[in-house]
Parts: structure tokens; C-alpha cells; sequence
């Protein structure tokens, strides 16, 4: 009788090289794939072509012929986005985008998800690819607060099929807490939670109802709130709370504290350490 050879399943020991990569603030994961298969990275000396290789500590990478440096420890900075702004690492229309106006003494960093560029508010900021995907997964659920100002005099039940979940342009909505809070003049404030992450969804949830927000300012990310931060500065959360609310191992404390904006009123020299890819859109 012929007895077939199990089948070894157990993947490769080590992480994937375009993960690494992104871990040593060289590039996001996707830029990384890029540059691997642009042929401008080294394993142990030799070329690659493909990211879907694993490397271990042991592995010698060099990157344009320069060696790795050591992996950055995940970081999570809030920040006040102000209006104005585009949400993507470079602009094709030249308009300043966050990442030009950070502080300068800011490592690479990418965002969590997005806000457009008249959206204001609390915008999550971090180095770690990891962080930016757990805080952006939909089976998370993290709870997205905005304050929105709408035109008009909205009644209470306007907002009953919001709540109910609606379905845009073939696009199911699940539901969402709305809350009025007060009439200011020919405009409305109210509050919105949701727990999606849809392509301007406040304002095409307001739209269905007949609404149009003419001011959007995000509140809070899942337990990170705005608070009094200024408009065009940065906080790092503390170390702590990241391994309280995220699950990090380790107990280290990162340098804390509000950085001042960085340049408004034009463009600032861009820092290579903070490019990033276009993020997608957001609320």
C-alpha cells in the first residue's frame, strides 16, 4: 500500500518583507510593494522582485543600498484637522494637504482613514501599519462622532430613516444615532455617531433627507476624543492608553505633548520621512 507524504502547511517563520519595511518607516506597506517590485531592495544580497518573501531578524535588508534601520515603536498622534486641507500625500490640483503642515519634527506618519478637504476635526495619525488597518477594519466597529451643521429647520423625526438605515445610490447605510441639539439662526446643529467608514457618509446620509451640511467636524475616533485641541495641532496619546484601548505589549512611554501646527497660508518643504499614499475618502 502507497502512503502519500503529509504536506508540510506551516507558513515561513519571519513577516513579510514590504511589512517590515513599513515597520522601519521606510514606506507604507503598498509604497514598500512598489519598491520591491521596482527592484530597488535587498535580502542578504541579493535583488528582489516580489514582496512575497518573509524575513527574519537574521536577514540582512538594504533598501537602494542602504541598510534597514531598526524598526520605529508604534505611535498614535490626534490631530485637529482644519478645514481646507486635502487628506492625501500629494495633491494633483497643488492644494496643501495635512502632511505638508505638520509639525517638522514629526516622523513618517499615515492616517486613519480620511476627512475631506472642507471636513474639520479629530484625525488619527501613526507610524505603525498594523494600528492604522485595526482602527480602520469595519468588523472593529469603532464609533466615529462628528458635530454637524445643516441648513434648514430640521424636526426631530427627519432623521427616522437615518436611524433605520437607508439605502443610497444602491448603497446600503447601516444606522445611525442622530441627535438635534439646537437651532442657530437659518442652520441646525446636529450630532451624528456612526460605526462605518463610507465615502463622505454624514453628508450623503443628510442629503437623503433633504439636509445639506455646511460645516463637518469629526469629534472622536472610538475612545480618542478632540477635546480642546487647537485647530492645526498635534497630541500623542500616551503609551498606555494605546495598550489599554488597542491591546500593545509593553509598558515604555513615547515623548507626549500638544506640538505646535506646522506652516498654514502656503506650502511648506515637504519632509520625505512623511510621504504617504492617498488614503481613502472619508466623511
Amino acid at each position: 500500500m502507497r502512503y502519500r507524504r503529509a504536506m508540510n502547511t506551516s507558513p515561513p517563520p519571519g513577516e513579510r518583507i514590504a511589512k517590515v519595511l513599513s515597520r522601519a518607516g521606510v514606506a507604507s506597506r503598498r509604497e514598500a510593494e512598489r519598491m520591491i517590485e521596482a527592484r530597488r531592495v535587498q535580502v542578504n544580497g541579493k535583488t528582489i522582485d516580489s514582496p512575497a518573501l518573509n524575513v527574519t531578524d537574521s536577514d540582512r535588508i538594504t533598501v537602494d543600498g542602504k541598510p534597514l534601520a531598526a524598526p520605529e515603536p508604534p505611535r498614535l498622534w490626534l490631530y485637529h484637522k482644519p478645514p481646507g486641507l486635502v487628506t492625501s500625500a500629494r495633491d494633483e490640483k497643488g492644494r496643501d494637504t495635512v502632511f505638508d503642515n505638520l509639525p517638522e519634527d514629526m516622523p513618517r506618519v499615515m492616517s486613519v482613514g480620511r476627512l475631506d478637504i472642507t471636513s474639520e476635526g479629530l484625525l488619527l495619525l501613526t507610524n505603525d501599519g498594523a494600528i492604522k488597518r485595526k482602527l480602520e477594519l469595519p468588523s472593529t466597529g469603532w464609533l466615529r462622532k462628528y458635530r454637524a451643521r445643516v441648513n434648514g429647520r430640521p424636526k426631530d423625526e427627519d432623521f427616522a430613516p437615518l436611524r433605520k438605515g437607508v439605502v443610497i445610490d444602491g448603497e446600503k447605510f447601516q444606522p445611525m444615532t442622530v441627535t438635534l441639539d439646537r437651532q442657530q439662526g437659518a442652520n441646525a446643529w446636529v450630532t451624528v455617531a456612526l460605526r462605518e467608514g463610507k465615502n463622505r457618509e454624514v453628508r450623503r446620509a443628510m442629503a437623503a433627507v433633504g439636509l445639506t451640511v455646511n460645516r463637518l467636524i469629526r469629534v472622536s475616533y472610538g475612545p480618542f476624543q478632540l477635546g480642546d485641541l487647537k485647530p492645526g495641532a498635534v497630541e500623542e496619546v500616551r503609551r498606555r492608553v494605546m495598550r489599554d484601548q488597542l491591546g500593545l505589549d509593553g509598558d515604555a512611554e513615547p515623548p507626549v505633548g500638544t506640538a505646535k501646527p506646522g506652516k498654514r497660508g502656503g506650502k511648506t518643504t515637504p519632509n520625505p520621512r512623511r510621504s504617504r499614499p492617498p488614503q481613502r475618502s472619508g466623511s
